[in-house]
């Protein structure tokens, strides 16, 4: 299926945090993660790219509530303790008792709210193991992408993205959320998510050049569109750019 790929505004973006329908809309992103398995498919990313030794220190740009992380934490507590999570948002969305649930995981979070560029940009910030994008990087054009991209290499060892798939199948499914509950604006913001997201390469075209950087991007799941970006060795750089 032919889709060119198409930024637009999403509702939940542009409604106030505490607007009813912007926190329906948010309970029902909790769901469409699930449906889309996107805090599995970043667990096994992560015990992929990391077999012996868990990341102690991880950054989440774009983090919403911090409900995602969270899920992610759940699933990789039994081998990753004493961990330190950024939860980075330009809405003060994460509540009190989220920050909780993480302490009781073994888990330091940090929210933080903050402009994505702005943040990224800081001179002498903390270079994390890991940065994650979950759901987020549909947000941008190519322009913006290339920039966000181009600053995380500086503030990251590992960089995961989990976005949605730009295909055919996964328009359908945006198109039948009403049949899981979900309210207009997720329904809107849904169809609007795949039109924006990413397919083949897409992601892997946009590095910055030059990089030392072994690349993944592929199909993850029924929905769902990965890419890995992990700093390698310069004598192995040439031969690292690859796809599963």
């Amino acid at each position: 299926m032919n889709m060119p790929r198409r930024v637009e505004p999403e509702w939940l973006d542009e409604l106030p945090p505490q607007d009813a329908r912007a926190m329906r809309s948010r309970r029902d992103l909790q769901r469409i993660n699930a449906l889309m398995a996107n805090a599995a498919i970043v667990a096994r990313e992560l015990e992929r790219g990391f077999p012996d030794e868990s990341p102690r220190a991880i950054a989440e740009i774009g983090a919403g509530d911090g409900t995602f992380m969270l899920r992610l934490a759940e699933r990789t507590a039994a081998r990753a303790k004493d961990v330190h999570v950024v939860l980075l948002d330009r809405q003060d969305l994460v509540a009190s008792e989220t920050i909780g649930k993480f302490a009781s995981l073994g888990w330091q979070a940090q929210a933080v709210t903050a402009d994505v560029f702005e943040w990224l940009a800081q001179p002498g910030g903390q270079v994390f193991e890991v940065i994650i994008a979950n759901l987020f990087l549909h947000h941008f054009d190519v322009a913006e992408l290339r920039a966000l991209l181009a600053l995380a290499t500086g503030r990251t060892r590992t960089f995961i993205a989990c976005e949605p798939r730009r295909s055919g199948l996964a328009l359908l499914g945006s198109r039948l959320l009403g049949i899981a509950g979900c309210n207009d604006v997720s329904r809107h913001d849904a169809v609007v998510s795949v039109h924006a997201g990413f397919s083949g390469r897409e992601l892997s075209a946009l590095w910055p050049a030059g990089r030392t950087w072994a690349l993944e991007e592929h199909a993850r799941g029924m929905f769902s569109h990965c890419l890995v970006g992990s700093r390698t060795n310069v004598d192995n750089a040439a031969s690292r750019d690859r796809r599963t």
